[in-house]
């Protein structure tokens, strides 16, 4: 079998993509967890619930739109119902699975988190790209991510 070798461009381009992949999450997850003591999972299991009118969500359902495993989701949504930032409910559709709820408290901590995060998300990222440089990114990163499995 043939390898078909990346070339000095595609090499420095993956490599340099690795490297932001690593570094700007680290970044923003120091940032987020400095300003209000969330981790990056606890901020991205709240803004996705705060996403839904009524702040639930079957746990399998969330589980597969952040591409985590339900088992992950499980046992993080545990330890954040131990913070009372959201409930597991029963879910009346399926005996063994849950709704996860964003509580009242778990909403004022997403606020509060937001403008910090938001402020990071800037300084960090969008504030280093042109125009430009931002809707050549948005398409790529959609066209990529909307990749079949």
């Amino acid at each position: 079998m043939d390898t078909n070798w990346l070339s000095e461009d595609e090499e420095q381009a993956w490599r340099a993509f690795r490297r932001l992949l690593t570094a700007l999450p680290a970044r923003l997850g120091r940032d987020l967890a400095n300003d209000s003591g969330l981790s990056s999972a606890d901020y991205e299991v709240l803004s996705t619930l705060s996403e839904k009118p009524d702040h639930r969500w079957e746990l399998k359902d969330l589980a597969d739109k952040m591409e985590w495993s339900r088992s992950r989701l499980s046992h993080h949504a545990s330890r954040m119902e131990h913070r009372e930032l959201i409930e597991k409910e029963p879910d009346a559709q399926d005996a063994r699975g849950c709704v996860l709820h964003l509580t009242r408290h778990g909403f004022k901590v997403l606020e509060a988190a937001a403008h910090h995060h938001l402020l990071s998300v800037r300084s960090r990222f969008l504030d280093h790209l042109s125009p430009d440089e931002l809707m050549v990114l948005g398409r790529v990163s959609e066209r990529i991510a909307d990749l079949p499995d």
